[in-house]
């Protein structure tokens, strides 16, 4: 009953014009930034970390874009309750997705690399844009709250994309591969390690960083081909989401997929400073703690 209630809320407050509710976003901003100062210190010491020539005074600007910005996410991902296809696709502007259908078409299964960038809730749109004889699928972290994880896992799912338990991915798309099915399978592989032992480092914007791996593990076990998904704001409410094929850097050191798409991800990050997620504590931990 909780559910059906909250949802149903949600459904109507996503009825309202975008514009309508990007003044909400406005607002929450404002609040979440000179008011509450939402995670204000991990965003200003991630971005000392990340730009330290940069200017004090630009610094803040893209700190003050960045809270608008999270909060239109938070607009964003609840008016999937109530908008069409038609119309997201007028939104997100889908570049690349014959890579994907190339792929398909010859037998091959498809890893989606991404980061927490632009809207990352958006991107299942991609979906839409894809050979249906795959299965589109993403990874996600199940919520502790389990009416918000049904709630999330009704939102995400909008565009027929299925939702999977992170520590359920291998199992899954091994069951997939086993049963002759391809798939497209998203990775946001950004935050930080949730092992307590971290074996994976490299430079990232500068300063040494962990890395998750998994997306490269499975994806090279079940013989996938690896895109990268740049989601770029091109203005409030309108993306572009441009897939790319991944290519392995040659360095001959490990990891040579997950490295390339750090590499990617960071060019994008430097291109549009605020539509990353500096409000994740990423460098918390250091090498050898």
């Amino acid at each position: 009953m909780k559910y059906k209630i909250v949802y149903g809320l949600l459904k109507l407050a996503a009825m309202l014009p975008l514009c309508v509710l990007y003044r909400i976003s406005d607002l929450a901003g404002f609040i979440l930034y000179h008011i509450a100062k939402y995670r204000l210190k991990v965003v200003r010491q991630n971005l000392e970390m990340a730009f330290p020539e940069m200017p004090e005074k630009e610094r803040r600007r893209i700190e003050r874009k960045f809270y608008r910005h999270l909060c239109d996410i938070f607009i964003e991902t609840a008016k999937l309750a109530h908008v069409s296809n038609s119309r997201m696709l007028r939104r997100v502007n889908v570049e690349g997705a014959e890579f994907v259908n190339d792929a398909v078409a010859r037998g091959k299964s498809v890893t989606m690399m991404l980061g927490h960038f632009g809207n990352w809730e958006w991107v299942t749109v991609a979906a839409l844009k894809f050979n249906p004889e795959a299965i589109s699928c993403e990874i996600y972290h199940p919520l502790r709250d389990k009416m918000m994880d049904r709630l999330m896992l009704k939102l995400r799912s909008r565009f027929g994309t299925e939702n999977i338990p992170m520590a359920k991915t291998f199992r899954r798309l091994v069951e997939l591969n086993k049963s002759g099915r391809t798939f497209v399978c998203g990775f946001i592989a950004d935050q930080r390690p949730f092992t307590p032992v971290l074996k994976h480092w490299t430079d990232f914007l500068g300063i040494d960083t962990a890395y998750v791996d998994g997306g490269e593990v499975i994806g090279t076990r079940l013989d996938t081909e690896f895109v990268y998904a740049e989601m770029m704001p091109r203005k409030r409410g309108h993306y572009d989401l441009r897939i790319t094929p991944l290519l392995p850097l040659t360095d001959g050191e490990p990891n040579p997929y997950t490295r390339a798409y750090l590499q990617r991800l960071e060019s994008s990050i430097r291109q549009c400073p605020w539509a990353w997620l500096w409000s994740h504590n990423r460098w918390k931990r250091k090498r050898n703690q």
